[in-house]
């Protein structure tokens, strides 16, 4: 079920944070106290449904925080149509709640704190630093409003 607000979502236990992308999806998961953050190794579009199914299940997590991007205005853009349309379909098999952040800016946010690496390994590790950065404002947001 895709929630409006953090109001219904699992106060405790894992959570995941994803990092949506056309090409690549970023994890990051959560410790049980929701104190700790982990990256994940990233996934490719073509599986990211089953693998996020999978880690679900394998984490026991309780709760799916998906990055939404939008526009430095606020409005929405085809990728965020392409992103709920994910949410939806990921909504459908598996039975935990999801809610939407706003993700404006967390890839260059996670860029500066990766600092300097190689090129290549920016590409391979950026998406889940983002979903990483996700998670944890998610938290900082969950903690403050719960």
């Amino acid at each position: 079920m895709i929630l409006p607000d953090f109001k219904a979502f699992p106060k405790q236990g894992r959570i995941i944070g994803i990092d949506w992308g056309a090409r690549r999806v970023g994890v990051a998961v959560s410790d049980e106290t929701r104190q700790m953050v982990f990256t994940r190794p990233v996934i490719t579009c073509d599986d990211a449904l089953q693998e996020i199914v999978k880690i679900v299940s394998d984490e026991k997590i309780v709760g799916i925080i998906l990055g939404l991007p939008l526009r430095t205005d606020g409005s929405e853009s085809d990728t965020t149509k392409a992103v709920r349309d994910f949410a939806q379909g990921l909504s459908q098999i598996v039975n935990v709640p999801i809610c939407f952040i706003d993700e404006t800016l967390s890839s260059i946010s996670a860029q500066e704190t990766m600092g300097r690496l190689r090129q290549s390994d920016i590409k391979k590790k950026l998406d889940s630093e983002s979903a990483r950065l996700i998670l944890e404002n998610a938290i900082s947001l969950m903690n403050r409003i719960l």
